[in-house]
Parts: structure tokens; sequence; C-alpha cells
């Protein structure tokens, strides 16, 4: 069951922290996938999963927005989640299926995306429902299971990908354990409109990888992943607001987050600094002027965090058609910025593009939010109401 919200401010903000800083092991895991897979697999394979990983974050979302969010978006209920077990025995085969078969990329591109879903999902009901002990025993297992696979991919053997999988496998089996809650029904208009919203923005990282891919070569797709990936750290303090602000407003979260958001910039910097990641990410990264992009790209990802509070704050008050359209629109507006980027400046004009939207973005769900709260009806209990 759920952590009882016992202590006051200070107890709920050191449970906070301590699920915040368990994300790191959802996070590395596209990072680790990308790192062992350059020591195991030619460039042409690397490329595809490159790809993969992209494609199984976006699995990973659409999947969450089904089972947790449209729930968290559905004002008349209660919002409660649970993690199910169909999802739970798809990403522990794939896992197992990774592990007791040799090295193969492909194998890997098509186990991702189940994996990913069980850990967006996994994470994100232990999030919202503040399941906080079984959430650090899960997000331990994650990131030791990772580290072990990228020590032993930079070690050249072929049996770097088991510790990561057994490691993701342990970890959604953790998060299954039984709840003492039912999920709450998810009203199906404001289903609809979550995952549509999802779909609209979730396919925009791996359409432009895929482009990359495409017009460029593959280890420029692996740059624009281990970039992305690394940049993505940033979004454990921006996930984890999300969560909880879809749950129900908080300011003790957004405070942390920002203070983490800030903390986890200077981490990256440093280690770029060190050389960390050349290691990580071996050719493709080392060969290539990266600092300039990756602070583009963490600029990027921190400008997430104006952009999330009037989002969240449109979903709880059940306005999930408005999201979803002005999110498509801004899409659209995301990939054009990047792909005009992408042709004026390579790499680092794809994060600038990017950066622009964001702050595009920010700006018009501001309005939406500010003219909500001005237009909002008195609540009638009609949850179509409010879409």
């Amino acid at each position: 069951m759920s952590a009882p919200a016992t202590g006051g401010a200070p107890a709920r903000a050191v449970r906070s922290m301590m699920t915040l800083a368990g994300g790191a092991a959802l996070a590395v895991v596209p990072a680790a996938s990308v790192s062992i897979a350059s020591r195991l697999f030619d460039s042409r394979e690397q490329g595809w999963v490159a790809v993969a990983v992209l494609i199984a974050t976006f699995a990973g979302q659409l999947v969450f927005s089904v089972v947790v969010e449209a729930r968290l978006a559905t004002p008349v209920s209660d919002r409660r989640v649970v993690f199910p077990r169909w999802l739970v025995a798809l990403a522990v085969g794939a896992a197992a299926v990774v592990a007791f078969t040799p090295p193969d990329a492909l194998v890997l591109c098509v186990a991702l995306p189940l994996m990913s879903a069980g850990l967006e999902v996994g994470r994100g009901v232990s999030v919202a429902e503040r399941l906080d002990r079984r959430e650090a025993v899960a997000s331990l297992a994650v990131g030791s299971g990772a580290a072990a696979g990228v020590v032993a991919g930079l070690l050249g053997q072929r049996w770097a990908l088991v510790p990561l999988v057994v490691g993701i496998a342990v970890a959604t089996l953790v998060r299954a354990r039984p709840v003492g809650h039912r999920a709450s029904r998810a009203e199906p208009s404001v289903m609809r409109w979550v995952v549509a919203d999802t779909a609209a923005t979730g396919v925009v990282p791996p359409l432009l990888n895929a482009v990359i891919l495409g017009l460029l070569n593959p280890s420029d797709a692996v740059l624009f992943t281990s970039v992305s990936t690394v940049s993505g750290l940033l979004a454990i303090p921006l996930n984890f607001m999300r969560l909880r602000l879809l749950k129900e407003s908080s300011r003790l979260d957004v405070v942390l987050s920002a203070v983490s958001l800030v903390a986890a910039v200077l981490l990256i910097v440093v280690a770029e600094v060190l050389g960390l990641f050349g290691v990580l990410f071996g050719s493709a990264w080392s060969d290539n002027p990266t600092l300039v992009p990756l602070l583009v790209a963490c600029v990027w990802r921190s400008a997430s965090l104006v952009t999330t509070i009037p989002f969240a704050a449109l979903r709880r008050a059940g306005a999930a058609r408005l999201v979803t359209i002005l999110r498509a629109v801004i899409s659209v507006v995301t990939v054009g910025l990047a792909l005009v980027g992408l042709a004026v400046a390579g790499l680092l004009g794809v994060f600038g593009g990017l950066l622009v939207a964001e702050l595009v973005g920010a700006t018009v769900l501001s309005w939406a939010a500010r003219r909500h709260r001005l237009a909002a009806p008195v609540p009638s209990g009609d949850p179509q109401e409010a879409t």
C-alpha cells in the first residue's frame, strides 16, 4: 500500500527526494542500452538500436497514457492506479528472451519497447501511489543491472546485456506486488484525448531520429540518441513533478524538482568535461564536438519545467481535449523547427529548434491555463463537460 502521508512536510520531502532519485535508474536504461550496443554490434546495427531506444520510450509513454495517465486525468474519479499483470508478463518475458539468446540487435530492438512499457508504467504507479519503499528496491535493481551491463560491455563481454535485462525483470516483479486498491475507471472520452496527446507528442523524437538516420548516417543517429539520452536524465525530476501534479497540486514537489533539475545539469556538465560520456558511448561521442549540443539539449529539457505546471493544471481540471489539440499543434511546430535546424546547423540546430519549440509550448499552455481558470464552469459531475 502507499506510504501514509504522515510526518509533515519534512518527512514528505525526504520520501519525495528518495523516489525522485530513484528515477535515475529508469533514465539510465536507454543510455546503458546504447552503450552496450556500441560494444556488441556494428555501426549499422547500432543505428537500429539507437532508433529502437527512442521508439521504446515512445511505446512506454503510450502504454503509460492508457494505464496511468488517463486515470489521473479523470477528474470525477479517485485517481487510483495499479500495475496490470499482462504488462508485467510481457516485460519480464521480453527480458528473459534477451537474457537467454545470443546477442542480437533485432531481438533487442523488439524487446526494448516491451521492457520500456513495463518500466514506465511500474514506476508511474509507484510514484503516483507513493509506494516509496518498493520503488527504492526496484530502482536499485534497475540501476545495478544497468551499471553491471555497461561495465561488462566496456570489458568486451558478450553477455553484457544479461545484467541489464535481469535488473529490469527484477524491478518489474517488485513493482508488481499486490496493492490494497483497485484501479479507477478512466473516462473513455478522456482516455481517447490523453492517448492522442501522447501519440502526437511522443512520436517526435523517434521520427526525428529516423530522419537523421535516413538523411545523414548511423553515427549521427547514435549521437542524437546519446545526447538526447544524457539530457534525458533531466526528465527524472520533470517526470516526477508531472506525476505528482497530475495527482494533486504540490508546491513542495515543484520546488524539489526545480532544485534537482539544477543539480542534474551541473552533474551532466561535470561528466562531459571529465570525458565520461566518451567512455560510455564510444566513438560516436568522442569523435564529435558534443559540449555545445549537450548544453543546448539540457536547456531544452529544463524549459519543460515551465511547460509542465500549466499542462498538469489543465489535465487535473479535465481539459484533456484542449491540451491535446494545443500539444498536437506544438508537435507539428516542433518537428518543423527541428528539421529547419537540422538543415541549417546539423545536430546542434535540431536541439536549438527543440528549445525554441518548447518555449513556444510553454507560452501557449500557460496562456491556456489562465484562460481556462477564468472561463471554467462550476463542476457538474459530468467528466465530458470538462473536456
